[in-house]
């Protein structure tokens, strides 16, 4: 491969993008690339990808549901560790050394 002409298609490819970060679904590859896996990457390792032929651009449609999964993971997440957090803590008293007497009672 010529890295020239490699990197003149990625610097070629990044300008097409103005986004900082981009969307790429993957692509079934010899090497055992897996297809449909949806990963926000940055716009350099995106194109990097998709000139190696190892991803193409996600569509609005994929980039809605990912986005939606992804946040909805995020809110079970969070809720999990809450309750995680809570803490009981249980007293043994059995003399009943931890009662206090009512006032007036001596």
């Amino acid at each position: 491969m010529d890295l020239k002409s490699y990197f003149r298609k990625v610097k070629d490819l990044e300008r097409k993008y103005q986004e900082r970060d981009i969307y790429v679904v993957s692509i079934a590859t010899q090497d055992g690339g897996k297809d449909g896996v949806l990963t926000q990457v940055s716009r350099r390792v995106g194109c990097q990808l998709m000139v190696e032929g190892k991803a193409r651009i996600a569509n609005e449609q994929e980039v809605a549901q990912f986005v939606a999964d992804q946040a909805a993971r995020r809110v079970a997440h969070e809720k999990q560790e809450a309750v995680s957090r809570i803490q009981v803590q249980v007293i043994s008293d059995p003399l009943g050394l931890l009662r206090s007497e009512p006032a007036g009672k001596e």
